[in-house]
């Protein structure tokens, strides 16, 4: 059988997606952040350190950190580095605890909703 000139040399190396790295790799088995868990619509901001961190911080990390000098949100965040949100989670709660981001919840995000306003909600879509 012919060698296929499109066969890549390596199983971890896809030419059309690139390298592939499943999700678990890239958080070491963890699924949820070290602390307490924040909200998809966080704000993350990267904060100025001395050093460059520790120096088990993957590419990835350093790749949340160079995006998020200005104030970016979780989603966006897991959107603009083509990662899951599962996977950002984690390396946000490494990060915040080496002390290299921020996070900033917005107050509607942390209070419960009110009652009230949802009745009123859903009575005027019935109205409809």
């Amino acid at each position: 059988m012919p060698a296929d000139p499109q066969r890549v040399a390596h199983d971890w190396l896809d030419h059309d997606a690139g390298p592939v790295v499943r999700p678990y790799a890239m958080t070491q088995g963890r699924v949820a952040a070290d602390g307490n868990e924040f909200d998809l619509v966080a704000f993350v901001v990267a904060t100025p350190a001395e050093d460059s961190g520790p120096e088990t911080l993957q590419p990835e990390h350093h790749a949340i950190v160079a995006a998020s000098w200005e104030p970016i949100s979780v989603v966006e965040l897991a959107s603009a580095l083509d990662l899951s949100i599962g996977v950002v989670r984690v390396l946000l709660g490494d990060l915040r605890s080496a002390g290299l981001i921020s996070l900033y919840e917005p107050p509607a995000a942390s209070q419960p909703h009110d009652v009230d306003v949802l009745k009123a909600v859903v009575n005027g879509l019935r109205a409809l």
